[in-house]
């Protein structure tokens, strides 16, 4: 199945919303989840190999090189978010049932009020919008898939025509890379890596689902959403794209401790935080900050897979989905039936829990560095990484673009 399938399956599911219900969102929903885990496996492998591939021409460290495509990768596909919340703000901003929030309601935004009521059909914020600007943002929506179909059907190369087979031989049965997914939780790293990896999908559930419902919804309307997850779209899309080549000179560590910080203090202070519309430019700091955090948490996590299991590429990336997509799946699962102060502890437990495994990983690879995987056995990447420190940088190809 190539890209353009999988594509149509997020396409699919936007089709599904034209007429929301059981009917039509739980079938779609099955077909994204079957398209999109192949999807971001295929595109983890996909950069991996072209930035080994790219890092052996180049005398680079190949780790250096994923850094700076998963970077490059990410600021494209978050800025996504920038487009799409800009169209649905402009859109849904027509909407002629836009009322003024009552200060009693104001009182139960946050952590104040448990937050499981903010669906009540009593609440002035969460109006449905009228249905013709629904079906508007839904076509564009659709629209914007059919055009990536095309993009990806034109120009993106087949790597899997030209040079896999110089990275993993043969091309292995699907059920044989499917069992592979589970025996590589044979290998203590990827076991340890998992609250790592969940965390990541806790951290964006929280996001989009918690804090643009009990805090931007509740006390501004939800015609702002769209503007607040703009601003972490942006902010996510610029430091991905710094922290891809900021990685070279700080190492992973650093990066993954800056954002266990800054996720840290913005939990510690949605827990005491209590919004009002007076305070309008506070709702955009926590999606900035959140946005700077899982800038690295997603193109640091991604490239950490890739360096660390360079010969189970694409077992290693479908764990990596599979464990964040648990994640996602928790914290939708228990975001009705638990109090929003619950769930920021448990998000700040996770947290922790992040903090204290992965450094363990992180030490080992730091003795023991994994090699490099190019033509199947050698260690190209490194041979060629340090014949070029031995030549004049003027004369080291810099060209990283595949």
């Amino acid at each position: 199945m190539d890209h353009r399938c999988r594509h149509g399956r997020y396409v699919s599911y936007s089709f599904g919303n034209l007429y929301p219900g059981w009917y039509t969102l739980m079938p779609t929903s099955v077909i994204l989840g079957l398209g999109g885990s192949p999807l971001w496996s295929a595109k983890c492998t996909y950069l991996t190999i072209a930035g080994n591939s790219q890092a052996a021409k180049d005398g680079k460290k190949g780790s250096d090189v994923i850094n700076q495509y998963f970077g490059i990768f990410f600021f494209i596909f978050q800025s996504s978010a920038v487009w799409g919340n800009l169209m649905s703000s402009l859109i849904f901003g027509q909407d002629a049932n836009i009322v003024d929030i009552p200060e009693e309601q104001l009182q139960t935004c946050g952590t104040a009020d448990c937050g499981l009521s903010i669906n009540s059909s009593s609440n002035s914020t969460t109006t449905r919008p009228e249905q013709k600007l629904v079906w508007t943002l839904v076509g564009c929506y659709i629209g914007v898939g059919v055009l990536a179909m095309l993009i990806v059907a034109v120009f993106l190369d087949n790597i899997d025509r030209n040079t896999t087979s110089e990275f993993r031989g043969n091309r292995e049965p699907f059920w044989h890379t499917f069992l592979a997914t589970f025996r590589l939780l044979k290998d203590w790293r990827l076991v340890t890596l998992i609250p790592l990896t969940m965390y990541s999908g806790f951290e964006q559930s929280f996001l989009s689902g918690e804090y643009t419902k009990n805090y931007v919804t509740c006390a501004l309307g939800i015609h702002f959403v769209g503007y607040v997850m703009m601003c972490f779209g942006a902010t996510n899309s610029l430091c991905s794209f710094l922290f891809g080549r900021l990685a070279r000179y700080t190492g992973r560590a650093a990066l993954f401790f800056l954002a266990a910080l800054t996720n840290f203090a913005c939990i510690i202070a949605l827990l005491y935080w209590r919004p009002h519309p007076n305070q309008l430019g506070v709702f955009f700091v926590f999606p900035a900050l959140w946005g700077m955090a899982d800038a690295i948490w997603q193109t640091q996590t991604n490239a950490l897979y890739g360096v660390l299991f360079p010969r189970e590429k694409e077992a290693a990336f479908a764990n990596y989905r599979m464990w964040e997509s648990l994640g996602f799946v928790i914290a939708f699962a228990y975001s009705t039936f638990l109090c929003l102060e619950y769930k920021l502890y448990i998000l700040l437990a996770v947290l922790v829990l992040t903090v204290i495994t992965y450094p363990i990983v992180e030490y080992r690879e730091h003795k023991n560095p994994t090699l490099p995987v190019i033509d199947g056995t050698s260690d190209d990447s490194e041979k060629a990484y340090e014949k070029g420190q031995e030549e004049d940088e003027k004369n080291v190809i810099r060209q990283t673009q595949m």
